[in-house]
C-alpha cells in the first residue's frame, strides 16, 4: 500500500512520477488559451492527490485504532491469492516508469494509434530535453510538483496523526464545502431526480396509461364487457316459448319476401 501510494502521488523515481511529471510539463509548455488555468489546476491536483492518498494511509495503518475488540480478534492476513498479485503489481509501480518512459512518451510506441496535431504536441517539446530517466528525475526535483506532493503528505501526517482535532475544526468552519464534497457535488441526487425518477415516471405512465387503461381496460376487459353485453341482449331473445320462435320465423320470412319482391 505504501509503494502504491508513493507511485500515485508521483514520488521521484516511481512510475507515477514519470507519467505525472510529463503531463504537468507538457501542460506547462502549452500556449493555447486556458493552458495557464489548466497548469494551476494540475499543480493543485498534485497536492490534493498526495493529501488524500496519505490521509488514507495514515488512517488505515497508523494512529488510534477505530475498531472494537471483537473486530480486532478476527483480523487476519489476506490469503496468497490476494497478496501475491499485489506484490507483483507493486514491483512495476516502482521500476516500470524509468524503463518505459522513453518508449511510451517520447518514442514511437503509439505511432499510428494516436495522432497529435503539431500545434498541440507539447509532449514532443518536453522530449527534446530528455536525456534519460535519471536526468528526468533530477529535472523534476527542480520543479514544484515534488514539493507540492511532499506538502500534501506532510499536511496529512500533521492533521491525521499529530492533530486530528484540526480536521474537525476545518470541517466545522468549511461545512458548506465539506457538504458539497461529501455529496460529490450532488451528482448522485441529480441523477436520481432527473434520470432514475424520470425513468420510473415514464414507466409508470406507460403502465397506468398503456397497460392498465388501454390493454387491460379497453382491449381485454373492454372486449369481455362487449361480449357480455351482447350475450345479455341475445339472451333476451331466447325465451323458450315455441310461439315466440314461430312469430320470429314468420316475421323473418315476411322480411325476406318483401326484400325479394322489391
Amino acid at each position: 500500500m505504501l509503494l502504491g501510494s508513493l507511485a500515485l502521488i508521483g514520488f521521484p523515481g516511481f512510475a507515477g512520477f514519470f507519467s505525472k511529471d510529463a503531463i504537468i510539463e507538457a501542460v506547462h509548455h502549452s500556449t493555447i488559451p486556458g493552458s495557464g488555468y489548466a497548469y494551476a489546476m494540475v499543480l493543485a491536483g498534485v497536492f490534493v492527490t498526495a493529501f488524500y492518498s496519505f490521509r488514507m494511509f495514515f488512517l488505515v495503518f497508523h494512529g488510534k485504532e477505530r475498531m472494537d475488540a471483537h473486530t480486532r480478534e478476527h483480523l487476519k492476513e489476506s490469503p496468497a491469492v490476494v497478496t501475491i498479485p499485489l506484490v507483483l503489481l507493486a514491483i512495476p509501480s516502482v521500476v516500470i516508469g524509468a524503463m518505459a518512459i522513453e518508449l511510451l512518451l517520447f518514442g514511437d510506441f503509439f505511432q499510428g494509434s494516436i495522432h497529435v496535431a503539431a500545434a498541440h504536441d507539447t509532449l514532443a517539446e518536453v522530449g527534446k530535453g530528455y536525456h534519460g530517466a535519471v536526468a528526468f528525475v533530477v529535472h523534476g526535483m527542480q520543479g514544484p510538483t515534488v514539493y507540492l506532493a511532499l506538502a500534501g503528505l506532510l499536511a496529512a501526517w500533521y492533521i491525521y496523526l499529530l492533530n486530528p482535532a484540526l480536521a474537525d475544526w476545518f470541517r466545522a468552519r468549511l461545512d458548506p464545502v465539506y457538504e458539497m464534497l461529501d455529496k460529490k457535488y450532488w451528482f448522485d441526487e441529480a441523477y436520481q431526480f432527473l434520470f432514475a425518477s424520470g425513468s420510473r415516471g415514464i414507466g409508470k405512465m406507460f403502465w397506468k396509461g398503456g397497460d392498465v387503461r388501454v390493454i387491460d381496460g379497453i382491449v381485454v376487459d373492454g372486449s369481455a364487457h362487449t361480449v357480455g353485453w351482447f350475450a345479455g341482449v341475445v339472451r333476451n331473445i331466447q325465451s323458450g316459448f315455441l310461439y315466440h320462435y314461430a312469430i320470429a320465423m314468420i316475421l323473418g320470412l315476411l322480411v325476406l319476401l318483401i326484400w325479394y319482391l322489391n
